[in-house]
């Protein structure tokens, strides 16, 4: 019996994969196993001083060498991608696998160190600003100016981008990831909250833009789930109260990185490419 890899062929760019336990390695993984050649960007040192702490990055490469199907390729690039001027080389590092990288999820997010509003300062909010919403955009950007005409180069700033539609089919997918800030109080987090909410606030006007490039762009908002922030060993938080208000709700848990992939996978497959400009919650009911 064959299988069928509706990815096969088409190469993702997964950035934030550094830990096992974490969404972007889920993601990357669920991609190989639906053919895609996988390129993965990480910044270990951004996990070394949190609670969770981080992993062995050798053992992230072969157990994603290990999901890869169909003869797919795979790479892998470190970049502190606070620092816009790695970006460009990213997605370079990303098209020698194939010459294109035709996916890409933007999983990159700064933890920790945040604070309620009597905390803000101005270099806590431009920290995770860098990481979480404008590398997300200026990578977003460079994705896609590889399927932007030539005449594209001549449009004046702000002026409507003109396509080369209608388009049989996607030419790429871009997906962006959220928080729960829009379902209820983030306490502690203002910071980490106030830069994923920008990404959601501008979902559909980036989305518009995109789509006359052929490319479909989608945020997800996967709820709460245990990347090991939720473990007792490593949490960063006082556990009780949270543990006993999981085990009252309707599946008694909270999400595992394999949810949001699932969601993404068939997003990026010609099976979800109807869905465009949406901020979609995969959260097994917690919002509600």
């Amino acid at each position: 019996m064959s299988v069928v890899l509706p990815l096969q062929g088409r190469t993702a760019l997964i950035t934030g994969v550094s830990r096992r336990r974490g969404i972007g390695f889920a993601v990357a993984t669920k991609l190989a196993g639906l053919g895609a050649n996988i390129a993965i960007h990480h910044f270990q040192p951004h996990d070394v001083d949190l609670p969770w702490g981080a992993d062995d990055l050798d053992l992230v490469r072969g157990e994603l060498r290990a999901a890869l199907t169909g003869g797919a390729q795979f790479t892998d690039i470190s970049a502190d991608l606070a620092d816009p001027s790695t970006i460009p080389e990213v997605l370079r590092a990303a098209r020698t696998l194939t010459g294109t990288v035709d996916i890409l999820v933007c999983n990159q997010a700064k933890s920790g160190d945040d604070g309620s509003i009597l905390d803000m300062t101005a270099d806590n909010l431009t920290a995770f600003w860098a990481t979480n919403t404008r590398a997300s955009i200026l990578l977003t950007a460079e994705f896609a100016q590889q399927f932007a005409p030539q005449q594209a180069s001549e449009r004046r700033p702000g002026e409507r981008l003109a396509g080369n539609g209608p388009y049989a089919e996607p030419r790429g997918h871009v997906f962006w990831m959220t928080s729960g800030q829009v379902h209820g109080a983030m306490r502690g987090e203002v910071a980490y909250a106030a830069s994923k909410a920008a990404l959601a606030g501008v979902t559909r006007t980036v989305a518009a833009e995109l789509l006359e490039l052929g490319i479909v762009l989608n945020t997800v908002n996967p709820g709460p789930v245990n990347t090991g922030y939720m473990d007792p060993e490593t949490t960063d938080r006082p556990l009780e109260e949270l543990n006993e208000y999981v085990a009252s709700t309707p599946f008694g848990r909270v999400g595992r990185p394999q949810d949001p992939a699932e969601l993404i996978g068939w997003l990026a497959s010609p099976a979800g490419s109807w869905v465009v400009g949406q901020v979609l919650t995969s959260d097994g009911g917690f919002s509600l």
